[in-house]
């Protein structure tokens, strides 16, 4: 077993900047990077919007220079994961996990920033091409595909919301929903059916996404009559939804009907003392680098100042 001031479960933009900012304060983190080293900029071909990058970035470059540069000022980054958890409902009290092979680790303080997973449709061509122009954020990757057909999946806000963004600045979006009408609210879906140059398909699910190395095109079917449609495009985006990884943190810390952790006002507080959360485990709404990157140094600062707070109470 072994004492932290600081355990950091989970890596990506927030929990490597949250570990910059711990490490600079003395905090001495040590940083488990779950699952998937990175988060989901490592299966990112290009990033091109994150400050400081003038002619972009891939993402798992990005991803090694934040840790070498979290590593450059003390944080100890440990490929492995924690699967399970025991918080202390008491502040200043010590919180318990434990890693895959059962070691325990005790911390006095806990960031959590262990992301959300985007759902796929599981095809295996869909996920042979991921990076090859199948993707889960327009936002992010939408720009590279400007002047091109794409289409997108889905049928709810964030797939409306998507859907619209990219007609701004691709020829044509196809739109592919899975029943016979939306399930976004009806200010979305009138303005997906305003925009000229996004072709609504209801009932239509993917049959195959065709190209070898990159998106060439897509195979649709009608799920009503069986049929099947092909059309070229260049990009493919699944917008079904994310799921947080938070299993592990349910029954001890609230969230909300989806599984996102809920935090405090303008604070990455949990409802537990000394365990804060960051990125994409508590954000639904924004889910960008940049936005993950900040709530992560906003979670380092949280946890320097409760260290101090429980300090100071002792001292008295």
């Amino acid at each position: 077993m072994e004492t932290l001031k600081t355990l950091i479960i989970g890596s990506g933009p927030a929990g490597y900047t949250a570990a910059i900012y711990a490490a600079r304060a003395d905090l001495k983190p040590v940083l488990y990077t779950g699952m998937e080293p990175g988060g989901q900029l490592t299966t990112t071909t290009e990033v091109d919007n994150f400050p400081g990058y003038p002619n972009g970035i891939d993402g798992p470059t990005m991803m090694i220079q934040l840790q070498n540069q979290a590593e450059r000022f003390g944080t100890e980054v440990r490929i492995g994961f924690i699967n399970k958890v025991e918080f202390s409902t008491n502040k200043g009290g010590m919180h318990k996990a434990f890693t895959e092979d059962g070691t325990e680790i005790q911390a006095q303080t806990i960031i959590i920033s262990t992301g959300a997973t985007a759902k796929y449709l599981g095809l295996p061509s869909e996920q042979r091409l991921r990076g090859g122009g199948v993707s889960a954020c327009a936002v992010c990757d939408g720009f590279f595909y400007k002047g091109q057909e794409v289409a997108i999946v889905g049928g709810g806000d964030t797939a409306a919301e998507e859907a619209t963004y990219l007609a701004k600045i691709c020829s044509k979006v196809t739109m592919l929903v899975r029943k016979e009408q939306m399930r976004a609210s009806k200010v979305m879906q009138h303005r997906v059916t305003n925009t000229p140059n996004i072709d609504l398909k209801y009932n239509t699910e993917i049959d195959e996404v065709l190209g070898q190395e990159v998106v060439e095109g897509l195979r649709m079917r009608n799920n009503n009559t069986g049929t099947t449609e092909e059309i070229p495009i260049t990009g493919l985006f699944i917008a079904i939804g994310h799921k947080p990884n938070t299993d592990i943190f349910k029954g001890q810390l609230n969230m909300d009907d989806a599984g996102y952790l809920i935090t405090k006002g303008k604070t990455t507080d949990t409802n537990l003392p000394g365990v804060f959360a960051s990125g994409d485990v508590q954000d639904k709404e924004y889910r960008q680098a940049v936005t993950a990157a900040g709530t992560g140094c906003m979670a380092a600062l949280d946890a320097e100042r409760y260290l101090q707070a429980v300090e100071s109470s002792v001292a008295i």
